[in-house]
């Protein structure tokens, strides 16, 4: 059977998230979008730990994972290593994923002589990555253990500006016990082949979200059975049989994609980066230097290049943003929220309409721009203006002097 999951996402008990953060939102948001496996998130929060507990059930029918108002749950949290390798500071983020709640309070036992587990949904620990991985498999060998967004500048473990150039720099004598990576916003599935160091990890997508319209914006898609084991089984052999494709932001898009400088609205392509020495033309000061400029440097491999093992991926733009762009309004708009609700309520969810919808349905059921936009994006004709040093890339579907088709269907369900 085919199975959607996000796995990495944080409750309203972590930093700049949303109080809609809680399992009934995000049950409701997972069901119009199409999710059928959310990670939790935060499990390492005493108080969302205690939520989780009360809120979700073992599943019946599949091993391993939890169950609320017909949606399932797999127990995952990131968490921030902050500690001293080769001379540098580090920070880097994991994301890990657990068995069930026995195993989660095993690791917040541990986790708790080193840090306050209160302060915030995604703790900060003056402990090695390689420190990690041992306390999360000692508590279970079953649990899985990610390095997040792996080329973000803080805080990804190929990060320009706290990380390492490999994984085994980063987790030593436990890097045989890293088996899947997470690409991040900023960078999609393509850009990692460049490495030939990476071509044995399985490259996941998550959404990473702060609130729950968001999830979904990136995603991983399975043919298998609902099973805990059976998905952590896939991840760590890469089976590209089960493992079907992840739903990719285009990379362009995140924050951190190109070089610049926020302070003065500079951004910059890799060789224009690299040209003015990583500094920013207009103040002097050090620019932080994107995804895009860190992946050419550490790359072995050319642009475009495809390995054999490679787990294909789709890039997409969540249907609210497509239909706001249609109409020539923002996203925020009350006309737009209500169209898309509509819209997703009556074919289906949204993963339905992105990807499995034949091109005649979509000009049949949705209004004429609407459907030409989703076409467009489907087919990767889009217009995007790179992110930049914590500013995100502005995508356009139709170009400067472009319009939206004036046929438009009259929708008479709305």
């Amino acid at each position: 059977m085919r199975i959607i999951a996000d796995f990495h996402i944080h409750s309203k008990y972590s930093r700049a998230t949303s109080k809609d953060m809680d399992i009934p939102n995000l049950a409701r948001w997972a069901k119009l979008k199409g999710i059928d496996i959310m990670g939790t998130g935060d499990f390492t929060h005493p108080l969302w730990l205690h939520e989780l507990k009360q809120a979700l059930k073992p599943s019946s029918t599949a091993e391993g994972l939890y169950e609320y108002d017909g949606v399932h749950f797999i127990l995952t949290a990131e968490v921030c290593n902050i500690f001293s390798s080769g001379g540098k500071a580090r920070r880097v983020h994991n994301v890990l994923f657990a068995p069930s709640f026995e195993v989660v309070d095993k690791i917040n036992k541990e986790f708790g002589y080193i840090g306050n587990l209160a302060a915030d949904g995604r703790p900060m620990f003056g402990l090695s990555a390689e420190e990690l991985v041992k306390i999360a498999l000692s508590a279970s060998p079953d649990c899985l253990i990610v390095p997040g967004h792996v080329w973000t500048p803080w805080f990804g473990v190929l990060g320009a500006n706290s990380g390492f150039d490999s994984v085994e720099e980063c987790f030593g004598k436990e890097a045989k016990n890293i088996y899947c990576l997470e690409t991040g916003l900023s960078s999609d599935p393509a850009m990692n082949w460049r490495l030939s160091k990476l071509d044995k990890y399985s490259l996941i997508s998550n959404s990473d979200s702060h609130s729950p319209q968001k999830i979904g914006r990136e995603a991983n898609v399975f043919d298998c059975k609902m099973s805990y084991k059976e998905i952590i089984n896939i991840l760590k052999t890469k089976d590209k049989k089960k493992f079907l494709y992840t739903v990719e932001f285009f990379p362009q898009e995140g924050k951190y994609h190109w070089a610049g400088h926020r302070a003065c609205g500079v951004s910059m392509s890799p060789l224009e980066a690299k040209n003015n020495n990583y500094t920013c033309p207009r103040c002097g000061k050090g620019i932080t230097i994107g995804v895009e400029s860190r992946v050419e440097k550490l790359a072995d491999r050319p642009e475009g290049f495809t390995p054999d093992n490679a787990i294909p991926f789709k890039s997409m733009i969540p249907l609210i943003e497509i239909i706001a762009e249609a109409r020539g309004k923002t996203s925020t708009s009350v006309g737009v929220i209500d169209e898309h609700m509509k819209t997703i309520k009556r074919l289906k969810s949204e993963f339905n309409i992105l990807f499995d919808m034949q091109d005649a349905e979509l000009e049949k059921e949705l209004a004429g721009p609407v459907a030409d936009a989703v076409k467009r994006v489907r087919n990767g004709q889009v217009h995007i203006a790179p992110g930049y040093d914590g500013v995100y890339g502005e995508v356009k579907i139709f170009g400067k002097d472009e319009k939206p088709p004036e046929k438009e269907k009259q929708m008479e369900l709305f």
